[in-house]
């Protein structure tokens, strides 16, 4: 492979955003070089340097430094189990019997998770608090005499424990299908939100008139309770489901006006997974690609919303050869990171008969996805007391346990550093035995490396213990057995431009 002539390495400090600044309303015009056009005429030299100048935002990188978040589904299915609902259940079906959104943060707190994800509204379209523009809500269950509000419960409970908050509210709902609102065949139009309803008591200080079908409406709605009556939102997570509608019936969702409101009510929130800032990884089993790219083609479509330009699971979405394939049908190369999501159980709503993955599972998904710079996001379901199962309680605990046993204490810490063109040298000190490495680049500066070898110092020369292609925020790559040597560097030998390392990690496992 070619090694760019200006291919250089500096040592950097770890990454810090200060003072970010007011974000835009437009998704697409806060950063230019978040994503940059591309067009037929470009030459794969051209799409190569225009990938090396996209930069990730300053949200992009704090949702990078996150590594575990967690999803908590629940909801009616929880009580039916059912994996998608139908939209017609009667609400008082929803009547956990303990709540407890506290015990949820400190098992999180104490899995090691940063972030966690309540799913608001499922396919169904039952709600987890009281709406003004549904009644197929927790308003309408018996639950906590119809007072009950499990989303205040949770955003206050991960704040209290120091977990970022996020939502789920998904596109799809089978109850506003049946009550004529979902795929309706309506025009866009504008509207005003918040929508005024009768007893209405707010008083906005600001209103905002955006295009949107009567669904679109009904979600802008929905948006501006949940971003503006529960405190900082830190991610809007959106899939693209459709509702098991007729196939002559369609819902053209209005992502320009969704992320629009996003944007202006939450600003620091990253939107996922059907969003401009990070993209599904491909599989629900929450693993990367050997190389991951964040800098990938893609798409826009459907009102804005970011797309594809390759297939969601194709098994390479960003290399040189990946970016001429593309590039008949990219519209821009952007920085859109992966986010593996799996559940720690076989279904994603709790079920009895499931148990928990094993911790060995888990941290081979931990290596796989947080390892190939990608953030994990592990689903740990409620159960019908709206409490997390006690198995799943003490399997994060031990997850957690477990990577801090594969990762202890950095060998490399305040070790001397030599740094000249392409190679990036620690001198431990004396022989230390070594059996897994961790590097990162310095993303403000983009991704650049394309490939390189971790090589060790032994009888007098350098021979190699590990190679891989891509780095991006975080590489971990496991020994076959630990290796024992004095000096260690990491030598980059394909990068798209300069290259910055920001981390360069050794460790001895106590597994």
């Amino acid at each position: 492979m070619t090694v760019s002539r200006r291919l250089f390495v500096t040592a950097a400090t770890a990454l810090a955003v200060t003072g970010v600044p007011a974000l835009p309303a437009s998704a697409a015009e806060e950063d230019p070089r978040q994503r940059i056009p591309v067009s037929p005429d470009d030459t794969e030299a051209d799409l190569v340097r225009k990938a090396s100048q996209v930069r990730p935002t300053a949200r992009q990188i704090a949702w990078q430094r996150l590594e575990r978040t967690a999803f908590l589904h629940f909801g009616v299915n929880t009580f039916t189990g059912l994996e998608w609902g139908t939209g017609d259940e009667d609400p008082d079906v929803f009547r956990p019997t303990g709540l407890d959104t506290d015990q949820w943060a400190r098992a999180l707190r104490d899995g090691g998770f940063k972030l966690a994800i309540l799913t608001v509204k499922h396919h169904d379209g039952f709600v987890l608090y009281p709406s003004r523009y549904t009644d197929h809500s927790v308003a309408s269950s018996s639950w906590q005499g119809g007072q009950g509000d499990v989303l205040r419960s949770f955003a206050d409970s991960m704040r209290r424990h120091g977990i970022k908050v996020g939502v789920y509210i998904s596109p799809a709902d089978e109850n506003q299908y049946l009550h004529g609102v979902y795929a309706n065949g309506s025009a866009r139009t504008e509207h005003t939100i918040p929508t005024p309803v009768d007893g209405d008591d707010r008083t906005p200080q600001r209103t905002y008139t955006l295009q949107a079908t009567d669904y679109g409406a009904h979600m802008l709605n929905q948006l501006h309770e949940v971003l503006t009556e529960y405190g900082p939102i830190d991610e809007v997570w959106f899939d693209g489901a459709q509702g098991h509608i007729p196939p002559d019936k369609v819902e053209k969702y209005d992502w320009d006006s969704w992320y629009t409101l996003v944007r202006t009510l939450a600003p620091d929130a990253a939107i996922a997974v059907s969003g401009p800032d990070v993209r599904w990884v491909g599989n629900e089993g929450g693993l990367a690609r050997e190389d991951e790219w964040s800098v990938v083609p893609v798409q826009e479509k459907d009102y804005g919303r970011t797309d594809y330009a390759l297939s969601y699971d194709a098994p390479d979405m960003g290399s040189r050869d990946a970016l001429v394939r593309a590039q008949p049908v990219a519209d821009y190369l952007q920085w859109w990171p992966a986010e593996c999501d799996v559940s720690i159980r076989d279904g994603w709503f709790y079920h009895a008969d499931q148990q928990p993955k094993t911790v060995e599972q888990l941290t081979d998904i931990y290596f796989r996805s947080v390892g190939r710079n990608s953030v994990l996001l592990l689903n740990v379901p409620p159960d019908t007391d709206g409490l997390l199962p006690a198995a799943d309680v003490v399997r994060l605990r031990e997850f957690r346990e477990r990577v801090d046993r594969e990762l202890p204490e950095n060998l490399a810490t305040g070790a001397p550093t030599t740094v000249s063109p392409g190679r990036v040298t620690l001198d431990l000190g004396a022989e230390r035995e070594v059996d897994r490495i961790r590097l990162a680049e310095d993303i403000r500066h983009g991704q650049q490396v394309e490939s390189f070898v971790v090589e060790a110092h032994r009888e007098g020369s350098w021979s190699q213990v590990a190679r891989a292609g891509t780095i991006g925020a975080s590489r971990i790559l496991l020994l076959a057995a630990p290796v024992r040597a004095r000096r260690w560097r990491v030598r980059v030998t394909g990068a798209r431009e300069a290259v910055r390392i920001a981390e360069f990690g050794l460790y001895r496992s106590r597994v």
